[in-house]
């Protein structure tokens, strides 16, 4: 079988190779990965810009498609379509950039009826993680009714799928974006407005002009510090990334004087029995003209080029790769 292998000796290695599937670690299930996706943690990892990894050799890609080859799980069976997204997979576990993978079937989605393997990819964890954070709003009592919605990283998978949810569901979105060519995309995804991602990287007062009802943030540092500082009263952000910085130079005093909620998001270990449900929304309301929109297809060759264009922040929407 044909995969991706990071290798560590004196420096990072990433090349394709022929890897025999009993090398694959344990697991009950083992599945015929089709479809898989480059994430920016994917990037991180292959390029060596982030400790992602510690484990070596290793598999990277967090998430993947496919159908089952081998069962030892009853709640799933040979030829069944399946996806996956999180629980480590591609960092302490080896993931789906390679044609085959063996997990625990814990792990694992039935594919939603809906949707082909390749749409699910097109949504992978980016996307899931976009339901989730859409998901933090409502909860938090964000209606369309509330005033206006910021995403940040706008252009990039969670961005762009939280603009066409956000769109789909009646809420009125601005896209902060670092990408002055995005625009005419961010537009076409359900954004009502595109900002440049410049006007929110400096330093801010810690209160100031009442602004959003909730934010979608996916870069922290500063930006989610204005952010905050920008929040409406009883207002929500989803907090799900950190591509500009871990750090958060803020104060105390928009959660206290202005009652404003920061909802942490992640996705990797969402338990299962939540999953079906969360994907059988994101089958209902993303567009077909989604999967169109926001698809870059490449193969398992060109992974490794496509891994450094975005660290460099040259890829806009959702890069997936075929496998096979």
């Amino acid at each position: 079988m044909k995969a991706l292998l990071l290798e560590q000796h004196e420096t990072l290695s990433a090349s394709i190779q022929e890897i025999d599937a009993s090398q694959l670690p344990a697991g009950n299930v083992v599945v015929d990965i089709h479809w898989s996706t480059l994430n920016y943690k994917d990037a991180l990892a292959i390029t060596g810009k982030g400790k992602i990894i510690r484990q070596f050799p290793m598999v990277p890609g967090i998430d993947f498609s496919g159908v089952v080859h081998h069962c030892e799980d009853p709640r799933f069976h040979v030829g069944q379509q399946v996806l996956l997204t999180g629980w480590g997979v591609g960092e302490t576990h080896w993931g789906g950039l390679a044609e085959q993978a063996r997990v625990s079937g814990e792990w694992l989605t039935p594919l939603p009826h809906a949707l082909t393997p390749r749409q699910a990819m097109i949504i992978g964890t980016a996307g899931f993680t976009a339901m989730l954070c859409v998901m933090a709003l409502e909860q938090g009592g964000v209606t369309p009714d509330s005033g206006e919605i910021a995403v940040t990283g706008a252009s990039g998978g969670v961005g762009s799928t939280a603009i066409t949810l956000l769109s789909q569901l009646g809420y009125s979105v601005t896209a902060i974006s670092s990408k002055p060519d995005s625009r005419d995309y961010l537009l076409s995804l359900g954004a009502n407005t595109v900002l440049p991602a410049g006007d929110f990287n400096q330093p801010s007062r810690p209160l100031e002009k009442q602004r959003w009802a909730g934010v979608i943030d996916t870069v922290g540092g500063v930006t989610l510090a204005t952010l905050l500082a920008q929040i409406h009263y009883n207002g929500t952000v989803a907090a799900c990334g950190m591509a500009s910085d871990s750090q958060l130079p803020t104060s105390v005093m928009p959660f206290i004087l202005r009652n404003v909620r920061l909802q942490g998001v992640a996705s990797v270990t969402v338990p299962a029995a939540k999953r079906s449900a969360i994907w059988q929304r994101l089958q209902k309301l993303l567009p077909a003209a989604f999967y169109q929109q926001t698809a870059n297809e490449i193969t398992l060759e060109h992974v490794i080029e496509y891994a450094n264009k975005l660290i460099n922040n040259q890829i806009t929407g959702r890069t997936i790769v075929k496998v096979r």
